[in-house]
């Protein structure tokens, strides 16, 4: 797997456990029915976020990003649901098509 997708991968897993420990903790502080959900998705956005974090750095020097993408990307995973969007702005912009982890054919 290049490590784009791996990017890719890591945003969007980021994301999806982000937002099922929000609604595990409107289940337990809202409604007060469960806490089940941020049991569960308190460690899986936990081993997300620290998964996340590694890909995002070695992502910015294997693609040799500008330090403040490196640093953007780092810092997205901090508030909720940012990782995915700025995984979509990266795409967009090309900062994922460049992938040097990969041999050029010649």
């Amino acid at each position: 797997m290049s490590i784009s997708k791996l990017f890719t991968l890591a945003a969007r897993v980021e994301a999806i456990t982000w937002a099922g420990l929000l609604i595990g903790m409107y289940l337990k502080y809202g409604l007060e029915i469960t806490e089940l959900g941020v049991w569960l998705f308190g460690r899986l956005h936990g081993a997300a976020f620290i998964i996340y974090f590694f890909v995002a750095l070695i992502t910015s020097i294997r693609l040799r990003w500008p330090w403040w993408c490196g640093v953007l990307a780092v810092l997205a995973a901090i508030p909720p649901l940012v990782t995915f969007p700025l995984e979509l702005w990266f795409s967009k912009r090309g900062m994922l098509e460049q992938d040097l982890s990969t041999p050029v054919e010649k």
